[in-house]
């Protein structure tokens, strides 16, 4: 995947650095089928409150439908487009299953149209196939990952994220993760093989504010510069940062823990995530 740069014609131009996206197959619509209405809240609770800051506006969009589980094990699926989604970082790519069934899947790097994909038992470590933990080879680079079998892909689905097969224990498959964490995952869990595509996106600049309010984000207000009302660090006579840096409720940032230790799944964490 290639960045774009521009000569700087306007203001916003000057820093701006988006996707070339090279890797996209087709200028198409979606595949209707696999189309969904997306309503948007702007952080609105049912009562109308807010509930969410700094979102709301943004383009209409539609939510493609993804199959995160891969469950059609032993049909061959062949990869027909490789495609933009708005609702995430990562590229999708379509593939028509042997049966006649269309799914959307997350694309990772390097799948190819014309490319045929498997899930399931037996079948062969390549990029983009899906597999059990238990016959994953050690240090295999995978994503999409489930916690729970069955359950579908849960971790490493963002653009350039993977985590790493270490070792097997009893039965448990031991996973390094994108964060540094290590933590064991039971090997009947299903996850796809390679990296997800579009690893470029965290060296994307949006140039102004206009295009990230495309997005969906409205400015965000620093704490300091806020009232007494609003937030423990607002108020004071000028440029006065107040106290202790902390949330909106109160809760300390900077190094502050918020995982409850009483957390059913800590016992399966090996290594904690690096700070």
């Amino acid at each position: 995947m290639a960045l774009k740069k521009f000569k700087p014609t306007t203001s916003s131009q000057r820093f701006k650095v988006i996707s070339a996206f090279d890797e996209i197959t087709t200028t198409n619509k979606p595949e209707k089928s696999l189309l969904e209405p997306q309503k948007k809240s702007g952080g609105r609770n049912n009562e109308g409150k807010m509930t969410m800051r700094y979102l709301g506006g943004g383009h209409k969009q539609k939510y493609r439908i993804i199959d995160f589980r891969r469950d059609k094990d032993g049909i061959p699926a062949t990869v027909k487009t490789v495609e933009y989604d708005p609702n995430r970082s990562a590229r999708i790519a379509l593939v028509f299953y042997a049966d006649g069934e269309k799914r959307y899947i997350i694309a990772p790097k390097g799948i190819k149209v014309g490319q045929t994909i498997l899930s399931g038992k037996g079948v062969s470590p390549d990029v983009g196939n899906t597999l059990y933990l238990s016959e994953i080879p050690f240090g295999t680079v995978i994503h999409n990952i489930e916690l729970r079998p069955g359950q579908g892909g849960k971790m490493a689905r963002s653009a350039g994220s993977y985590a790493q097969l270490m070792t097997r224990e009893g039965k448990f498959a031991i996973l390094k993760l994108p964060s540094g964490e290590t933590r064991m995952i039971l090997q009947t869990c299903k996850a796809t093989i390679g990296i997800v595509s579009n690893m470029d996106h965290s060296l994307e600049v949006s140039g102004k504010a206009g295009r990230t309010r495309w997005l969906g984000r409205r400015p965000r207000v620093r704490g300091v510069v806020m009232n007494p009302v609003d937030h423990p660090m607002g108020g004071g006579e000028g440029r006065a940062s107040g106290g202790l840096p902390r949330s909106r409720k109160g809760l300390p940032a900077k190094g502050y823990k918020t995982r409850s230790k009483k957390k059913a799944t800590s016992k399966y964490i090996i290594e904690r995530r690096k700070k």
